[in-house]
């Protein structure tokens, strides 16, 4: 290995810890209250060091983000792995978003960034792009079963399987934020477990959707009991 390519590796290096140190901030404190110092302070680093790799703060925040965007393709690429039928792969999706919510809290809280605009103006624009192409290949994955679903008769022609995608996991989101702001008193004094509702809620916006076709194909399933096994709040 030359000197070019070793020096590289080490820099590399050297961005990754930078940014396992952030990370470890960010999950403790969150963006606001976390500061250049106490990630400088925690990677051992100085300020100025850490400005040589990232350009702000808010870089390093999505950086960290960006991880937590790479885990939850690869868990929505095993999900539609296990089956083959676009109807049953929609589900498998939602499925896969909920287990990365229930085990990767911290990055799903994260998330939360893109509706803070105040921040939005303190990013580059190479991290911003850095985003929008997982993005894009989340919202890909998303979308194609959807559009397989269409194609096959399963899902009424009119449908965009964009809007399909937004329409679900809009649901979704609703109640992720439920659940993780204050489950305990939907279950505890209104006697609800929001994870079971969720369940029912994608299943009945899912067979809205559905033609004659597929309602006789899955005639007798009730789709969101094939899903992952729900559990108490």
């Amino acid at each position: 290995m030359g000197i070019p390519e070793r020096k590289e590796r080490e820099k590399e290096a050297r961005r990754e810890e930078i940014l396992n140190a952030a990370q470890k901030v960010f999950f403790e404190k969150g963006l606001a209250a976390s500061t250049v110092d106490d990630i400088a302070q925690a990677a051992e680093l100085s300020k100025g060091t850490l400005y040589l790799y990232y350009h702000s703060k808010e870089d390093l925040y999505l950086a960290a983000a960006n991880r937590g965007m790479d885990v939850m393709c690869q868990m929505f690429e095993e999900a539609v792995a296990t089956s083959q039928d676009p109807v049953m792969q929609i589900f498998r999706i939602g499925d896969a978003y909920y287990k990365f919510f229930e085990e990767k809290r911290d990055f799903f809280r994260m998330f939360y960034f893109f509706e803070s605009p105040e921040f939005h103006s303190l990013v580059s624009e190479g991290m911003l792009e850095q985003c929008m192409v997982r993005d894009r290949k989340l919202w890909a994955m998303v979308m194609a079963p959807v559009k397989r679903a269409i194609d096959e008769g399963l899902l009424h022609p009119e449908l965009d399987p964009l809007e399909v995608g937004i329409m679900l996991w809009s649901n979704a989101n609703g109640f992720f934020r439920l659940i993780d702001r204050n489950s305990k008193y939907w279950k505890d004094v209104m006697g609800i477990n929001l994870f079971n509702t969720l369940r029912k809620s994608s299943t009945l916006l899912v067979e809205a959707m559905m033609t004659e076709k597929a309602r006789r194909k899955y005639a007798g399933m009730i789709l969101y009991k094939d899903s992952v096994a729900t559990k108490e709040d």
